[in-house]
């Protein structure tokens, strides 16, 4: 009697989606945002900051719908979102295999840790030149930094992901002569996407800021270089319209794993 009440609370719950809490926690992030834009257009308004140090929110939206004429601004964004996603695929899909050898292996382990350890000891602003001037200043070369700066948190996840199974369940699935197949796709996969998917939200925001670091360092396309170019040019309200968009394309990328991350971990839920 008491399971059903829970399970007609949980329904309900679910049909009715506007509890105060939620509609408070949905009105604080646009209410926040108001606010930050009232102030900062009495900060333009009221002080006697020039335009080209703070260019006032009309200044900003003005130069937004001009770039949005132009094109310039989807071209740059596009070839920025193509080194973002190639190099989170990258990075994601080396750090799996990987780490999956890595907590698998005592020997894969002892081998390979010390020289993965001893690479995250160098800055990405670092390796940046090297694998631009090895690979060039196109695409190519800014899609391996921001596999390079999503590798590592994707990697430690992925071992400590692997080594939370629990080992009787893993005994069990061998004594039921599972193949090794098997124990990955009903056990193994399962048990560690939550850990892994917790690694994937990291290398999400982090392989923004790999395509970045490359295209400051050399290129001819991407937001960075646009607000390189902006930067330099003192078109201020050109790189407020740069920065927010990099802050849209992090969140997008980060809601789409937390997406994601319901669809997958959907069974968690208790009926």
């Amino acid at each position: 009697m008491a399971n059903w009440r829970i399970r007609s609370a949980r329904k309900i719950g679910k049909l009715i989606p506007n509890s105060p809490d939620s509609i408070v926690i949905n009105l604080i992030v646009p209410a926040t945002i108001l606010v930050l834009i009232v102030l900062w257009q009495a900060a333009a308004n009221y002080t006697n900051i020039p335009e080209f140090i703070l260019p006032s929110p009309g200044a900003v939206w003005t130069r937004f719908l001009r770039s949005l004429e132009d094109g310039s601004l989807a071209r740059h964004t596009w070839a920025t979102l193509v080194e973002v996603l190639g190099g989170l695929a990258i990075g994601i899909l080396a750090a799996a295999l990987l780490g999956y050898l890595i907590a698998k292996s005592k020997f894969a382990e002892k081998i390979l840790t010390p020289y993965i350890v001893a690479s995250q000891s160098i800055p990405v602003v670092a390796i940046a030149p090297l694998l631009i001037i090895w690979f060039g200043s196109g695409q190519i070369s800014k899609i391996l930094i921001s596999a390079v700066i999503v590798f590592f948190p994707v990697l430690i996840n992925t071992i400590m992901a692997v080594r939370s199974v629990p080992e009787d369940l893993q005994d069990l699935m061998r004594s039921l002569m599972a193949s090794r197949w098997q124990i990955f796709l009903k056990l193994e996969a399962p048990s560690a996407m939550p850990v892994l998917l917790g690694g994937l939200k990291i290398g999400a925001t982090l392989s923004v800021i790999g395509a970045l670091v490359g295209e400051f360092v050399a290129a001819d396309k991407g937001l960075g270089f646009l607000l390189n170019v902006s930067r330099g040019l003192y078109d201020t309200a050109m790189v407020f319209v740069t920065v927010i968009t990099l802050i849209a394309m992090t969140l997008s990328l980060y809601s789409i794993v937390v997406l994601l991350e319901r669809r997958l971990l959907a069974w968690r839920e208790k009926p």
